[in-house]
C-alpha cells in the first residue's frame, strides 16, 4: 500500500533530518574465523581494547596502535567460539572468560568454559581455569544479576542430547565467581526450556540496578530476571529468533533481531498500548544473518540498528527509524564484500562521542574497524 501524500512528505522530512551514515573502513588484522568479539579496557590505560576469540587463539588488540597480543592458544582441540570481558573488581582492567570446544553437532561431549587469569604483564600468556560446561557452548556475557554481583552467563546452542533442535532445552547457566577463581564456581539455571538459542542480551528494564537477560530461540524471545534468589522466565514473542539486541526510541524500548537462526530477515519489536510486543519486518533477502548492534551512530538521540551477515554475498546495513515510534525505517549500505560478518560490536574507540563498529569476518578472514566519520 502506497503512503498518502501527507505521510510521504512526513517520511521524506524525517529521512532528510536523519543524516546518512559515513564510515571509514580500516582492516587491522588477518584472522582465521573471528568467532567472538568483546570490547573492554584490558591494560587499564582508560582506552577500550578489542578482544577476539579466534579459531585456536585468544588475543587482544591494544588501542590505539592495534598491536596484537596473543594471550591463550589451543585451549581445546576444537575451536574457540566466544568471549566475555568486563572490569569486575573496579581496578580498570577487564576480566576475561572464553568459550571453546566448538562442535555444534556433538550435543553430549562438546564445549568448554575457561576463566583467564592474567599475569602482571597482560600482553603475555594468561592462565586458563577450566569450569563446568554444558555441550555446545556458544555465547557468554558478564551480567550484573544483583547489585555488585557479576555472574558469567553462558548460552549453549542446543540442549544435552538434542537432535535437530528437538529434545532437552538448552541450559543457560549463570556462574558465580568465587573469591579465588580457581575454586569451584557455583552455577544456577537461568532458562532451560528453549531450543536453538543463538545469543543473549543483558538489559536494565526494571527499576533496580541489576540486569535482566533477553535470549532468542526457536520459540521466540525470552525475558529472564533474577529476584528473591532465583531466576524467572517470561516468553515475550513466538517468532523464531537467532540474533537479538535491545535499543531505544523516543517512544520506548525496542528489540532488533535476525530471524530465524542464521536467518534471512531482520525485524523490530515494539510494545503496543496493551504491553504486547508487536513485530515489524524491516529487512530481508540476505543469507546467514549473524550479528545485530543497536547504538546512536548518527547522533539523532535515537538508536539505529546494524545488521550483518556472512556467506558468499556478505553485507552490513544500518536501519534508521524515521519516526519516534519506529514505524518507518530507512536502509543504508555500510559494507558489502569487504567483510563477511561473524560477529560485531558497537563502541566508541577514539573517544569522539560517536560509536564505531568493530567487525570480525569469517570467509573474508579479517578484522576491521568501521570508524564513524559522520
Amino acid at each position: 500500500m502506497k503512503p498518502t501524500p501527507l505521510l510521504a512528505l512526513l517520511l521524506a522530512a524525517a529521512a532528510s533530518a536523519a543524516p546518512e551514515p559515513k564510515f571509514r573502513a580500516q582492516e587491522i588484522d588477518q584472522i582465521e574465523i573471528g568467532y567472538g568479539l568483546a570490547i573492554a579496557d584490558v591494560d587499564g590505560d582508560g582506552k577500550p581494547d578489542i578482544i577476539l576469540a579466534d579459531k585456536t587463539t585468544v588475543q587482544w588488540y591494544q588501542n590505539p596502535t592495534w598491536k596484537k597480543h596473543v594471550i591463550a592458544e589451543n585451549l581445546t582441540k576444537e575451536d574457540n567460539v566466544c568471549v566475555a570481558a568486563r572490569d569486575l573488581d573496579g581496578d580498570g582492567k577487564a576480566e576475561l572468560a572464553i568459550g571453546a570446544g566448538w562442535n555444534p553437532s556433538d550435543t553430549v561431549k562438546s564445549g568448554a568454559v575457561f576463566y583467564l587469569i592474567p599475569p602482571a604483564d597482560r600482553t603475555q600468556k594468561w592462565a586458563a581455569v577450566k569450569l563446568h560446561h554444558e555441550p555446545t557452548v556458544h555465547r557468554m556475557a558478564w551480567v550484573e544479576v544483583s547489585t555488585g554481583r557479576w555472574d558469567l552467563v553462558v548460552q549453549p546452542l542446543h540442549g544435552v542430547g538434542n537432535k535437530g533442535g528437538v529434545g532437552a532445552g538448552a541450559k543457560l547457566l549463570a556462574y558465580r565467581k568465587p573469591a579465588n577463581p580457581k575454586d569451584e564456581w557455583p552455577t544456577e539455571v537461568v532458562n532451560d526450556v528453549s531450543h536453538i538459542t543463538h545469543n543473549l542480551e543483558p538489559v536494565r528494564w526494571q527499576r533496580h540496578l541489576a540486569q535482566q537477560i533477553l535470549t532468542g530461540s526457536k520459540e521466540g524471545i525470552w525475558f529472564n530476571s533474577y529476584a528473591d534468589g532465583k531466576w524467572g522466565q517470561t516468553q515475550l514473542t513466538k517468532e523464531p529468533v537467532g540474533e537479538l539486541r535491545a535499543g531505544k526510541l523516543p517512544s520506548g524500548t525496542f528489540i532488533a533481531t535476525v530471524e530465524p537462526f542464521h536467518g534471512t530477515k531482520s525485524a523490530i519489536y515494539t510494545l503496543d498500548a496493551s504491553g504486547a510486543w508487536q513485530r515489524q519486518q524491516v529487512l530481508d533477502g540476505f543469507k546467514e544473518g549473524h550479528a545485530v548492534a543497536c547504538a546512536d551512530f548518527l547522533g539523532t538521540g535515537s538508536d539505529q540498528v546494524m545488521v550483518g551477515w556472512r556467506g558468499a554475498d556478505p553485507g552490513i546495513r544500518l536501519l534508521t527509524p524515521l519516526d519516534d515510534a519506529g514505524k518507518a525505517w530507512r536502509t543504508s549500505v555500510v559494507s558489502t564484500k569487504e567483510i563477511a560478518v561473524e560477529d560485531f560490536k558497537a563502541a566508541d574507540l577514539d573517544d569522539d562521542g560517536k560509536p564505531d563498529l568493530i567487525v570480525a569476518g569469517r570467509q573474508t578472514k579479517n578484522l576491521m574497524i568501521f570508524w564513524n566519520a559522520r
